[in-house]
């Protein structure tokens, strides 16, 4: 499958921020929800919205059945949700040629579509996912309450139906152990901290997913701003010998290591990638080569965790030596 377009050099704060996401939630009126609808109806909902999106300018490819390798590459992306249930009647994922926009069908709603975009850039990625909801509305009447808004699965999305999200670096406040005290205050604002792969990963290589569905796009952009700012600060305080010393560590690591779990790859790929983007001498690597590693990490076809541990192991070192 192609790159997604958010891993671009090109990108604003890309030493801190990854890529930003615009996520939009919508349910056909008329059909029930997809955890309570028998195969028949959710079928039926698919062939509605493949026929909807057909008929858009959006040039979308449809994929209903995909290999373990690309559904983890998709996920690795955050183009499809870990919890999508893909091998399940009446799934679909519909994507655009860029791997910028992606639509779930029949995930936790009828459609959930998303659009990622490079660095910090919410406006970005916000304005292409209602772009594409409102192509869909034209051929499509979607669930509403004049009470509550869009109506949705779960109560935390109904209203607006809309999640607005940036994926951090925030290894400079991990290691100033000012992580938790900073998100505990993002949670005060109403704004949810995931990792990576969840939320069960947030401490790992802090790569932290700040996302928020209450706030507008200029709160959510503020606190954004604090974040960056305080990552920048925290990073400063713990220069660039310590940094090299740890980067040189983990290199190391790898380099000697014929297995790898996922949290030592992550904790690894996080020292490479704040070298890559602080320039230390003797890394090579970009931050959006690092950034790509991250996507494919867990691409595998070996299901076995010994074989798993070895390719790990085995990929990063040649991410290191290229």
């Amino acid at each position: 499958m192609p790159q997604p377009a958010w891993i671009s050099a090109d990108a604003p704060h890309i030493d801190v921020v990854l890529s930003s996401r615009g996520r939009v939630m919508r349910n056909l009126a008329g059909h029930r929800f997809p955890h309570r609808a028998p195969d028949e109806e959710r079928i039926e909902v698919m062939q509605k919205v493949l026929r909807a999106a057909k008929a858009t300018p959006l040039d979308l490819n449809v994929f209903r059945s995909l290999t373990v390798a690309e559904r983890d590459y998709l996920v690795g992306c955050r183009l499809v949700s870990p919890e999508f249930a893909w091998t399940e009647q009446g799934r679909a994922v519909l994507l655009d040629r860029r791997n910028a926009l992606s639509i779930m069908i029949n995930e936790e709603d009828h459609l959930r579509v998303q659009a990622l975009s490079a660095g910090l850039s919410l406006e970005t990625a916000e304005q292409a996912a209602m772009h594409a909801v409102t192509a869909l509305s034209y051929q499509l009447e979607f669930a509403t309450s004049p009470d509550y808004g869009y109506l949705s699965a779960s109560y935390i999305n109904v209203g607006h139906g809309r999640r607005l999200s940036a994926m951090f670096h925030l290894i400079g406040l991990a290691q100033s152990r000012r992580l938790h005290s900073v998100i505990n205050a993002l949670s005060l604002r109403k704004i949810v901290v995931r990792g990576l792969f969840g939320e069960s990963s947030r401490a790992i290589g802090a790569f932290a997913q700040v996302s928020t569905t209450r706030q507008n796009h200029a709160e959510f952009a503020g606190a954004c701003d604090y974040l960056l700012t305080e990552e920048r600060l925290a990073r400063t305080a713990v220069g660039r010998v310590r940094l090299q010393e740890k980067a040189n560590q983990a290199r190391e690591f790898v380099l000697s290591s014929p297995v790898l779990s996922l949290a030592d790859s992550l904790r690894t790929l996080a020292w490479l990638r704040w070298a890559a983007a602080s320039e230390i001498p003797g890394f090579h690597t970009k931050p959006r080569d690092v950034d790509m590693a991250l996507a494919v990490l867990e691409s595998r076809n070996s299901t076995a965790p010994q074989q798993q541990a070895r390719q790990r192991a085995q990929f990063l070192r040649q991410v290191i030596e290229a």
